[in-house]
């Protein structure tokens, strides 16, 4: 069976839907994503960036089917809710599911572990090498300035810790460090002690690599999309909220 699983959106899309993804594992499995994406994939045989492939011009009629054609099944999170695409694959094995949760009572990945007929309750994991050392990684920023928790907030929480460990930002003035590969991202903050930020692609990655994590939500469902894993906590913070001392103190 050679079957290829087409996932596009954010890294926070991904990661929620990986335990869903990792449960379509054929013979032979491709995967197809975001380009950014690409390193995050670790267990198929081939992974591609949707841009790559020519899949966004098939429904414009300027590139060819032959690549899916080698498929026994396709299971697309890609089209699902454009006749023009499906029309032109209608004679390829494509099973389509919708991309986003419709409803605020069901957490993310059990949505998209339903739809494949997956086990519920699963925790996205992303695999990383190394060991745990004495650093905090705070990362202020998020896909959405509405989901931002103030900046001055974050410098707060990061005075409190520099007390016991060494802190670290992620994308920020003061940080040092800069990532261009996904996959090592992971393994920097897979070796931090502690990972704090917002509702973001980046927090579903820290909770995924199995850091403690501490998940800021302010305008999101976390019934939906709180990171998932045994040390994440999440935190309902408005603009005027302070994280009490013992939210941090959970190590």
């Amino acid at each position: 069976m050679r079957r290829l699983l087409i996932r596009p959106g954010a890294i926070g899309d991904l990661i929620v839907s990986l335990p869903a993804l990792e449960s379509l594992r054929a013979d032979y499995t491709e995967v197809w994503v975001a380009g950014q994406n690409v390193p995050l994939i670790r267990f198929a045989d081939k992974v591609r960036s949707i841009q790559s492939t020519g899949l966004d011009m098939i429904e414009l009629g300027r590139a060819s089917t032959a690549m899916l054609e080698s498929f026994d099944e396709i299971v697309s999170w890609y089209g699902a809710s454009r006749e023009e695409f499906r029309a032109a694959v209608r004679r390829l094995p494509f099973r389509f599911h919708e991309a986003l949760p419709k409803d605020g009572t069901m957490h993310a990945t059990d949505f998209y572990c339903a739809q494949v007929g997956a086990t519920m309750g699963l925790i996205p994991h992303i695999d990383v090498p190394g060991t745990r050392g004495n650093y905090a990684v705070i990362h202020p920023y998020s896909g959405s300035a509405r989901k931002n928790w103030p900046i001055e907030k974050f410098q707060q929480v990061a005075e409190r810790l520099s007390e016991t460990m060494q802190v670290e930002w992620a994308e920020f003035p003061e940080g040092k460090h800069r990532f261009t590969d996904l996959y090592e991202l992971a393994r920097w903050i897979g070796g931090a002690k502690l990972y704090v930020g917002n509702d973001s692609g980046i927090t579903h990655l820290a909770a995924a690599v199995g850091t403690p994590t501490v998940a800021i939500f302010g305008v999101t469902n976390p019934k939906v999309w709180a990171p998932r894993g045994e040390d994440v906590r999440v935190i309902y913070a408005s603009h005027h909220a302070k994280i009490k001392e013992t939210s941090l103190r959970w190590l």
